[in-house]
């Protein structure tokens, strides 16, 4: 994550997609509901489920499975027609812009809608309050990244926050969620096979021999 869980209430914008956050994260939907509620901070989730966050959306955009590149780039396409870029970050801080703008120049919200089966309309709206937003935060989770175009899907992500200086700045960022609430916290313990706590090798004699020594298995 760019950003910490702590920041999302300083957001404008929640886009959300391929994480049913209340059920794998509810500390994190928590404060995404406070930030709707408390805060009118507007939610974007892109599911083609009808999940709880569903409730809290400004726009809830289900696009058919298997299409979340053509649906980001068809927001792309979007923000960058309408102007809504901040080109002072693009030109500072990216690399490869008229790439980008050439590849999604003909991703229409008419194409887009043909393909994802999202109205035309629903991707343009995103496109313009996301684009619009002061501060926008994307989350994302294993519905984007399982997939044979998972890393398609989080690049056409970061493009939209690159597009539009939603990095480094309060309330902004782009956050991949782990598959579960507490997988990182497991993993760093030393929950995997292949490592102790800390992600230090066990095939390594020496880390082997520490950790022996402090937990006084030998």
């Amino acid at each position: 994550m760019t950003s910490s869980i702590g920041d999302i209430h300083l957001a404008d914008v929640l886009l959300v997609t391929g994480s049913n956050t209340t059920e794998a994260h509810p500390v994190i939907s928590l404060e995404m509901k406070k930030a709707v509620r408390k805060r009118g901070a507007k939610l974007i989730l892109i599911d083609p489920r009808e999940i709880e966050l569903a409730n809290f959306a400004a726009l809830h955009l289900r696009p058919r499975s298997g299409t979340d590149v053509a649906l980001l780039n068809t927001m792309a396409h979007v923000i960058i027609e309408e102007g809504l870029i901040d080109q002072d970050f693009i030109t500072s801080r990216t690399e490869n812009f008229d790439a980008l703008k050439e590849a999604v120049r003909d991703c229409t919200a008419q194409w887009g809608e043909d393909i994802t089966g999202v109205p035309a309309k629903l991707i343009v709206d995103a496109a313009r309050i996301y684009g619009r937003a002061g501060s926008a935060a994307i989350f994302w989770a294993m519905g984007i990244t399982q997939s044979s175009h998972g890393v398609d899907n989080v690049q056409a992500l970061a493009n939209l926050a690159l597009l539009t200086g939603n990095f480094g700045k309060p309330g902004s960022g782009v956050n991949p969620l782990r598959g579960q609430n507490n997988v990182q916290g497991a993993c760093d313990m030393g929950g995997l096979p292949n490592v102790i706590t800390g992600y230090q090798a066990v095939t390594d004699e020496t880390v082997r021999a520490k950790f022996e020594n402090a937990w006084q298995t030998t």
